[in-house]
């Protein structure tokens, strides 16, 4: 009986470090950290369309645009800048891409460069117009902002995201390509055509034990 009760209690006694060991592991893997970086700092963890490439892109294809001979060529001869809105993105990626993040960013170029009048996209304009029909029920008549005064887009600026995915053996090549366009809506030509390609390298290094 005595070997026997030692043998139980033995086996309790290991029961018990086993499952001490297994809360101990689960208690290290479930440990979070969390540090605050810049903004402005490249977080490249995935090789995925990031914040990055979304302002990077827009800064470069912005400055190019307003830097074609199409922005000269319209002050000169209407003697005032042009009124530019940003139409859709279409995001033709394999990724699931947040296009207004970058649309926000071309806004934000175009109007921060004092090149041409920026107007209010579509769905804003719906906004602004709901706006000024209850101005028209509710405000002070003094104060009521009247339709038919808004400022029509001489240009739009529209395009595309799509991606190329090359992967062999843990390596992946994703590769990126933003076409943008400035379209006359007057006439329909376009009168700039830009293109930014990024390309990325994604490796897993294999751990060995």
């Amino acid at each position: 009986m005595g070997s026997i009760g030692q043998r139980g209690f033995a086996g309790a006694v290991g029961s018990v470090v086993l499952c001490f060991g297994f809360l101990t592991l689960a208690g290290c893997g479930s440990e979070t950290k969390v540090t605050r970086v810049d903004t402005g700092v490249v977080t490249d963890l995935s090789g995925r369309w990031n914040d990055t490439d979304s302002r990077m892109v827009a800064e470069a294809m912005v400055k190019e645009a307003l830097d074609y001979p199409w922005l000269g060529n319209f002050s000169a001869a209407k003697n005032r800048q042009p009124v530019v809105v940003v139409g859709t993105v279409l995001n033709n990626s394999h990724e699931h891409i947040n296009v207004q993040t970058f649309v926000t960013d071309l806004q934000r170029e175009l109007t921060n460069s004092q090149k041409v009048t920026f107007v209010a996209n579509k769905g804003e304009r719906d906004e602004v117009r709901n706006e000024r029909k209850e101005q028209a029920m509710y405000a002070r008549e003094d104060t009521q902002k009247a339709p038919g005064k808004e400022i029509g887009a001489d240009y739009m600026m529209k395009g595309t995201i799509a991606t190329i995915l090359d992967e062999a053996e843990g390596t992946k090549a994703m590769f990126y390509q933003v076409d943008l366009q400035m379209v006359d809506l007057e006439s329909n030509a376009k009168v700039w055509f830009g293109q930014k390609k990024i390309k990325k390298v994604i490796e897993k290094k294999r751990t060995v034990f």
